[in-house]
């Protein structure tokens, strides 16, 4: 049953998109939304809440909202969904990401953005970079095959609860597939079309100090949990 799903959205200062992404959500598909207030000083609690959202507040921090967010999620809830509130995910994929993992067919499930199609602009060139260099260093040293980082996932919640997640930071998203990989967890990556944020500032492509900061989490991340181990090939179901 879809409303065994959970949606789980961090946002920071969002106030100009989180009402439009709230209101696209599949309300007959899912059991709730949860929007997972990182310290906003803008509207976003209250747009949020008025488009139909439940609201949890969280400490700074990405990786620390979305923990936030599954922690919060209803206890009947054995899927959940992470996605950005600044309406570059399309909500409409997100039956294609839960559909695997309702079947029986895959634990984890990322959509991904270097596959899908992206509007002009909607990605930094610094990003799509990244994206090919991480996913070729953890071909070489863990043995699976990523092509994105993409915050749009799908996670069994009894799965996300085996990975023991730590980081509180932006290498939230990459230590969750390093993760799925070493406990060898069924992975599905699936291409998803991705456009420009409705509104609002990039909290990672925004600057220059921004998309410094978080490059240093995640390599930080890489280097910590990536290379540490390799637990044998693996190569992750396409579609």
């Amino acid at each position: 049953m879809r409303s065994t799903i959970s949606v789980v959205i961090p946002a920071l200062n969002e106030a100009e998109s989180i009402g439009h992404v709230v209101s696209e959500m599949p309300w007959s598909l899912i059991a709730e939304c949860v929007v997972v207030d990182n310290g906003s000083t803008d509207d976003t609690v209250l747009i949020a809440e008025a488009a139909g959202a439940r609201v949890v507040r969280s400490p700074r921090g990405y990786g620390a909202a979305c923990k936030a967010g599954s922690d919060a999620a209803l206890s009947s809830s054995s899927i959940l969904v992470f996605m950005d509130g600044d309406g570059s995910d399309l909500v409409a994929d997100l039956p294609r990401l839960v559909g695997p993992i309702e079947a029986g067919d895959a634990d984890f499930v990322i959509g991904s953005r270097i596959r899908g199609k992206r509007e002009a602009r909607s990605m930094l060139g610094s990003q799509v970079f990244a994206a090919h260099l991480v996913g070729t260093l953890l071909r070489l040293f863990q043995g699976v095959r990523y092509t994105d980082m993409g915050p749009f996932r799908a996670i069994r919640r009894t799965s996300l609860d085996e990975l023991q997640m730590s980081e509180l930071t932006y290498g939230w998203n990459l230590e969750m597939q390093i993760r799925a990989a070493q406990h060898k967890l069924r992975i599905r990556e699936i291409a998803v079309d991705y456009r420009r944020r409705i509104g609002g500032i990039s909290k990672v492509s925004g600057d220059m100090r921004a998309s410094m900061k978080a490059a240093i989490r995640i390599l930080g991340v890489l280097f910590r949990t990536g290379l540490s181990r390799k637990p044998g090939s693996e190569r992750v179901g396409r579609e």
